[in-house]
């Protein structure tokens, strides 16, 4: 259990200098160019064990709680993946000390200095809109631009605007951007507020924001993610009290100073889900850890409702086998239905994968989108006319337009009704064979690689920055477990390298 521990260090500071971008390195770097693909040869057979890396999600937020803290933070088992390095550059430019090593990352944010995040930063990466909360607890205001990071539907950020005004904040969009200040001059106040939906972000942001505020603050109906866990844990033993994260209310007693503290990022769910997946839709057999498996029961459930044997090993450690000899009576995997939920429901961005392994399965499927309006643009039913294409370009769909169509590249059969689909598994028609293909965000473009370890012959991802975003060393896993895939770049480019 110590894996999963979090432990008070003195606020005495390190000795940091802001060179993140210099120093954040591994063996194999994720700074990618536009121009590498992925090349995948297919169908695959997997087999051994991989080790789950940090969540990038509970990484996000608890880099930007950092700036709530005196003195210096230290994160453990933090991914190397473009979206922590793009968070690191975000809390350089306000003027923290970032120094990252060995998978660590030491944060010191004594000496910063702006309050206004660099718009180029925070169109990389949705994540930084994060820093809004802490900035304006600990330093009275901040100026953000509206996020970046994938198009996935509208993503609204009006729960976050909402919820610091419930704690005494002034609150104004101009140009694009979110001013915000304290009411008083002196720092926000502790106040009650209801989210309309349990938005991952907007609770986290306004946990960060209350945890400073002067006296008790009431949020109801919050998100329970195990994110949201993480970070309630990492704010307590930095000095903050915080009741409730994981149920849909937390109360929060505000404190004027919150201080360093040492944390180990817990395992990533979605990326254990991710190889779960790829263990089925290849037919295979492959162990993880560490896992935690109450944060993936929802698929758990439904990949052995499949067909699948998943066991666990050890209390970190789950075995995952689609392997078809022991399939039940002997048949191959079966279809199942999804409808994705906040937790503990099923994750949407484990969604698209799932809608990979379904057109490998026997039947069909029902999958409906509850959470993301624009999460079924990778697959598409029909070519539009014109004439559409022009009003949904219009009217800011162009993700249905540049991404719907990649799995129907590889031969899957699917037909889209708003935000539910009927996916038409191996003996309806969903046949995958390689193919070029465009990943246009990050969970869409892991459903990408999915089914090119499943398609016969050859796949080419291109756009791959979008799945480095998320996944540390894919290939290189992927590699181990026995997969033919290499990210390379196209010739056509290499003479000028």
């Amino acid at each position: 259990m110590a894996l999963f521990c979090n432990i008070i260090i003195s606020p005495k500071p390190f000795v940091l200098s802001c060179s993140y971008q210099k120093t954040h390195l591994s063996k194999t770097p994720q700074n990618t160019k536009q121009d590498a693909i992925f090349k995948i040869k297919g169908p695959a057979t997997l087999s051994g064990h991989i080790t789950i890396s940090g969540s990038k999600n509970s990484s996000l937020a608890l880099l930007a709680a950092t700036l709530c803290c005196s003195g210096s933070s230290l994160l453990h088992n933090v991914p190397n993946i473009s979206d922590i390095q793009a968070m690191a550059s975000i809390l350089c430019s306000l003027g923290a000390k970032v120094e990252s090593f060995d998978g660590k990352m030491m944060v010191n944010s004594d000496g910063v200095g702006k309050i206004e995040v660099d718009l180029e930063e925070m169109r990389k990466i949705r994540g930084g809109f994060f820093v809004i909360g802490p900035l304006v607890a600990r330093f009275g205001e901040a100026v953000v631009a509206l996020p970046g990071g994938c198009n996935i539907g509208k993503r609204p950020v009006d729960l976050h605007l909402r919820g610091l005004r419930a704690l005494g904040a002034v609150v104004e969009l101009r140009d694009g951007k979110v001013c915000a200040h304290t009411a008083n001059g002196k720092g926000l106040v502790g106040g009650r507020f209801r989210l309309d939906y349990p938005s991952v972000g907007a609770t986290e942001t306004l946990m960060m924001a209350a945890s400073m505020a002067d006296g008790i603050t009431l949020l109801s109906n919050v998100a329970k993610e195990p994110e949201v866990v993480d970070l309630a844990r990492f704010l307590n033993d930095s000095g903050a009290s915080i009741e409730g994260a994981g149920s849909d209310t937390l109360v929060i007693w505000g404190k004027s100073q919150l201080y360093g503290s040492e944390c180990v990022i817990r395992p990533d769910r979605i990326e254990a889900g991710t190889f779960m997946i790829a263990a089925a839709i290849t037919r295979s057999c492959i162990s993880m850890s560490p896992v935690i498996p109450s944060r993936v029961s929802c698929l758990i459930d439904k990949l052995s409702e499949a067909g699948c044997k998943i066991s666990q090993v050890d209390q970190h450690t789950l075995r995952v086998s689609a392997v078809p000899a022991l399939y039940p009576g002997g048949d191959d995997l079966k279809s199942f239905g999804i409808k994705t939920s906040p937790f503990p429901g099923f994750p949407t961005d484990l969604q698209p994968q799932i809608m990979a392994l379904l057109t490998t399965c026997t039947g069909s499927s029902l999958v409906e989108e509850s959470v993301f309006d624009n999460r079924m643009s990778h697959i598409i039913t029909c070519l539009l006319p014109s004439s559409m294409k022009s009003a949904l370009s219009i009217i800011s769909f162009s993700l249905l337009l540049w991404i719907a169509r990649e799995l129907q590249k590889l031969g899957a059969r699917i037909q889209v009704n708003g935000n539910s689909a009927i996916v038409f598994g191996k003996d309806k028609g969903s046949s995958l064979c390689g193919s070029r293909v465009i990943a246009r965000d990050l969970r869409g473009g892991a459903s990408l690689i999915l089914a090119g370890l499943a398609a016969k012959g050859t796949t080419e991802i291109h756009k791959i920055e979008h799945i480095e975003r998320g996944y540390e060393n894919i290939v290189t896993k992927l590699q181990n477990l026995g997969a033919d895939i290499e990210r390379l770049t196209p010739p056509s480019l290499s003479s000028l390298l």
